[in-house]
């Protein structure tokens, strides 16, 4: 229902049951009556609570919504289990976690390069008879 629709349904049960006729709306009624309506609910009444409201502790909430460390329960999981990973696996495990950073990194080696050749003595002979036309003189 509406607020206006309320409010005349409620002038309307006023005026029926003998309601001083002059005074209609709140503003008109006599200050007594209401200081007493006010007196007979009691104080601490007027307060607009919420039912089963439970105060929470500051300190509680700041703790509810830290980090929590589930370090040493999961050490102590894996070592009641008798569950051992291959020493493979682990170390794939931590080279995967490691990290990119560079500081993470172990420095890479620098691979060596071998200075042999791939052409013999031999080629570079009939290299020097095709284009210079003598043959073996240096």
């Amino acid at each position: 229902m509406s607020a206006s629709l309320l409010r005349k349904g409620l002038e309307l049960l006023e005026t029926a049951a003998g309601h001083q006729p002059g005074l209609s709306s709140p503003q008109q009624r006599p200050r007594k009556a209401l200081k007493r309506k006010k007196a007979a609910r009691g104080p601490g009444r007027d307060k607009a609570t919420v039912k089963g409201k439970v105060t929470k502790s500051a300190i509680e909430e700041y703790r509810k919504h830290q980090a929590v460390d589930h370090l040493k329960k999961n050490l102590q999981y894996m070592k009641k289990s008798q569950f051992t990973a291959d020493k493979t696996v682990t170390q794939q495990v931590l080279d995967q976690n490691r990290g990119r950073k560079s500081r993470d990194r172990p420095p890479e080696k620098p691979k060596k390069k071998s200075e042999g050749t791939v052409f013999t003595e031999e080629d570079f002979r009939k290299f020097e008879r095709e284009y210079f036309g003598r043959a073996g003189a240096v």
